[in-house]
């Protein structure tokens, strides 16, 4: 089997006043509290989810 790449997604600032398709986008990548760090496959589906909500989340390295 070979190892896929993983990112590390981190969700830095709430989703309080923010438009709903953003807060379904927070629910959808897995986050359930602020500060929280996930693991998650490096895929373009992934990335493309990140890069709708930029403001909300970082990319840790």
């Amino acid at each position: 089997m070979t190892e896929s790449a993983k990112i590390k997604i981190q969700y830095f600032r709430s989703q309080i006043c923010t438009p709903v398709k953003h807060k379904l986008v927070v629910k959808g990548l897995g986050f359930t509290r602020l500060n929280q760090i996930i693991e998650r496959e490096d895929t373009p589906s992934i990335r493309g989810m990140v890069n709708k909500i930029p403001h909300l989340v970082r990319i840790l390295e």
